[in-house]
């Protein structure tokens, strides 16, 4: 008799006659962990994928991680980290993001990365890499929320070669290593389009309606960039989900829904909130949080000039008001931008346009076709926003990365599923030569940390595997049973050499970024004076700035420590200090707080002495300022000669 204990006996017959085995006692190895040995096996992979996959993606986190992590907050945004640190002196600062601890002027951005920031300052301290922290961590969970989702679609071969290319992108790289929203933005758009994967493959509403919550959280990261990806994953539900027509239909509306409901949030919340009561919404004329986000960084980013073009205006810095590539179809294949995420965009888009050919007789539920539809329209819905505003910030085309790593993902999916084909080797020849020789073309002839043996080297692997796949497609493939197995393993090898002379160049230019301690305002292989204004004018704000006890010795007494014309000027004194410094004009110099009337008021009331204001302004405030202070000698504002004009120093005093 078998006691009622809920396990099987030990050791006895079998209806079919034979015996079974002992059952292993707790904590003996069976291949699954149990109890505290499960919970403490993190490492290994789950019964449903092999045995590889999770420590080779776990291997890939801690890797990419260590990469944006490396001497991390070496280049450091001053003005952002100026307002992290006002953020997380004051809860009332936190909730409206104020950028000066007085609270008169926002920054000009939605607050959701900075608030992440501001926790971790208020954690650890303010140090440049309590700054990058949170960067490092979402860049890292980035890579394996990507591999999750295209392992859904394509299995785990395809996850984590797909979590690999994002791990090893300049772009990614670059801006893991600094204090920029876009990281978090990336992390939860990848979120939101694993959710609309999961509804796909699974079906269910909860998926659906999280993927519109994901898509909100990012609107707060970087606002109307994480709308562009919506189209994406409703077309691709739309296709592919598992419901009905109506039902599909239905599901969408309700995630655009909760996409507006939580975007929108914060917003409300701010507008409701009397202007007397929280900081002048920087980047608006009209203290406008809407007019922020959807003119002055929405809409007014295409045909206008962007804040950082006003603000090199402003302060005399030419560097800021240069030319960028000028918007069009290929503006992000050359030069800095494409040095930056060009490498494998043709790849990813060969592999989106072919795809959808090889997969067009699939049923419409097909996971791989959705899963082409969802990363080939967010790269294209990107792709044209960027082509097509004004002026782009090299980290933005950091969003790009998650589409192309998952489509290059999928691509070799489809490679080694059609691996016999013809078809699939005129394919593979045409993208990994394509792919070399437009690096070799991209690579610059001198820059920061370029190898001068990475264009050679580039252009003949490419070439030499190009001939090696034509070679094998035109030997007679062996027919013998015997030889199935060499011949899979034979082709393994190929497509892994053909992925490692696609990722070549990438991999040097991410691994040259570490090396050379670049971030997120930089580009791989930039030019050396490039990289020096980037350090002098990012440069991680580890020192006290140049001048600040004189400016301390001449205060007398004022509870304020000076005022600026920008915001930008502000930033290293505010982020050093914890001070109050005024910033006269937000972040550009343009936004009209204060007004004349009340800077009168604020020297009237010696609430500061000091004074920085841009050499050639002609702004009405700066004029009254000039009239009614006296001149003094300029100090050193921390800039490196020649990248900056230095400002122009007054010294107020209360009329008598």
């Amino acid at each position: 008799m078998t006691l009622q204990t809920g396990i099987a006996p030990t050791i006895g017959p079998r209806s079919d006659g034979s015996v079974a085995p002992a059952a292993p006692s707790a904590g003996e190895s069976t291949g699954v962990p149990v109890g505290w040995a499960r919970r403490m096996a993190f490492w290994r992979s789950p019964a449903d994928q092999p045995g590889w996959a999770r420590p080779a993606l776990l291997g890939l986190a801690v890797v990419s991680g260590l990469a944006y992590g490396w001497r991390m907050g070496s280049s450091i945004e001053i003005f952002y980290a100026a307002a992290v640190r006002s953020m997380s002196m004051s809860w009332h600062d936190f909730a409206y993001a104020a950028f000066d601890p007085a609270g008169t002027v926002s920054i000009d951005k939605l607050p959701g990365a900075f608030w992440v920031q501001a926790l971790s300052v208020r954690l650890f301290g303010v140090h440049a890499w309590s700054l990058a922290l949170p960067q490092v961590l979402e860049g890292s969970l980035t890579v394996l929320v990507l591999y999750r989702a295209v392992r859904r679609l394509a299995g785990p071969g395809a996850g984590l070669i797909a979590a690999a290319v994002l791990a090893v992108s300049p772009a990614t790289v670059t801006l893991n290593r600094g204090n920029i929203s876009d990281t978090l933005l990336v992390l939860l758009l990848v979120l939101a389009a694993d959710s609309v994967v999961a509804a796909v493959t699974a079906g269910r509403l909860r998926s659906v309606l999280m993927a519109g919550l994901w898509v909100g959280l990012a609107f707060q990261a970087k606002m109307l960039e994480a709308w562009l990806v919506v189209p994406a994953f409703a077309l691709a539900y739309l296709i592919a989900g598992r419901a009905n027509l109506w039902s599909r239909v239905l599901r969408q509306a309700a995630m655009v829904i909760v996409v507006i409901a939580v975007s929108l949030s914060w917003m409300l919340f701010v507008t409701l909130t009397p202007a007397s009561h929280r900081p002048y919404v920087d980047g608006s004329q009209n203290n406008s949080v809407f007019t922020q986000v959807f003119d002055y960084n929405g809409f007014g980013r295409v045909g206008q000039p962007s804040p950082n073009a006003e603000l090199g205006r402003t302060l005399d810095i030419p560097f800021l008001d240069a030319p960028a590539p000028s918007p069009s179809w290929r503006r992000l294949l050359i030069g800095a931008y494409g040095r930056d995420t060009g490498w494998l965009l043709p790849a990813s888009v060969a592999v989106a346009a072919l795809g959808l050919v090889v997969r067009r007789r699939k049923p419409r539920t097909d996971p791989l076709r959705a899963g082409i539809i969802v990363w080939g329209l967010w790269l294209l819905a990107l792709g044209v926003v960027f082509s097509t505003s004004t002026t782009i910030n090299a980290y933005y085309l950091a969003a790009l990365s998650p589409a192309v790593a998952a489509l290059l993902g999928i691509g070799a999916k489809l490679a080694w599923d059609g691996r016999h084909a013809v078809a699939t080797r005129v394919a593979l020849i045409f993208v990994v030569v394509g792919t070399a020789g437009y690096a070799f073309r991209l690579l610059p002839d001198a820059g920061t940390g370029l190898p001068a043996w990475l264009a050679p080297t580039v252009l003949g692997t490419g070439c030499a595997a190009g001939a090696w796949v034509a070679g094998r497609a035109v030997v007679r493939r062996a027919r013998v049973a015997a030889r199935e197995l060499a011949a899979r393993e034979l082709a393994a090898w190929e497509l892994a050499a053909i992925g490692v002379v696609v990722v070549l160049v990438p991999l040097v230019a991410s691994l040259s970024v570490v090396t050379n301690t670049l971030g997120a305002f930089d580009t791989p292989f930039q030019p050396t004076a490039a990289t020096a204004f980037t350090k002098a004018f990012f440069g991680a704000p580890l020192e006290t700035p140049a001048g600040l006890r004189k400016i301390e010795a001449v205060r007398n007494g004022a509870p304020d420590l000076m005022a600026t014309q920008t915001s930008v000027l502000a930033a290293p004194f505010i982020f050093a200090t914890g001070q109050e410094v005024l910033p006269i004009g937000g972040y550009s110099g343009t936004t009209p707080e204060p007004s004349v009337g009340r800077l009168r008021a604020l020297v009237a009331a010696s609430a500061f002495h000091l004074v920085l204001v841009g050499p050639t302004s002609t702004d009405p405030r700066v004029e009254w300022i000039r009239r009614q202070c006296l001149k003094a000698p300029t100090p050193s504002n921390g800039a490196a000669a020649g990248v900056a004009a230095p400002p122009d120093v007054y010294y107020c005093t209360a009329p008598h």
